[in-house]
């Protein structure tokens, strides 16, 4: 299937959409690293700000928790290695809750 025929408008206003996509999952990271923003307020949430961000993204945003470790937990509770949030399943959900209650 061919991809649509974009104008220059539309491909800058995708362009925008995109960056601030960024910079707002940028700044749920931040807050959880500053500890504003807990884990379960963030699993709360139903927008595609946090919908879209990997979880492996989120849980390293967590203060405390590298790369090696999110990797391990994720792999502990059966979350696949390309999950998003919105993808978490209720269970999976409340696994995180219990693997990182201190975040909660």
């Amino acid at each position: 299937m061919a991809l649509p025929a974009l104008t220059n408008d539309d491909r800058d206003a995708a362009r925008q959409k995109a960056v601030l996509a960024r910079q707002a999952r940028s700044a749920v990271r931040e807050s959880l690293k500053a500890g504003t923003l807990t884990l379960a307020q963030v699993l709360d949430r139903a927008d595609t700000v946090v919908g879209r961000m990997p979880v492996r993204q989120l849980l390293t945003a967590l203060p405390g928790i590298g790369q090696v470790r999110a990797t391990r937990s994720m792999q502990a509770l059966g979350i696949p290695e390309g999950r998003r949030v919105q993808g978490l399943g209720p269970a999976q959900r409340a696994k995180l809750l219990e693997e990182f209650p201190s975040a909660a």
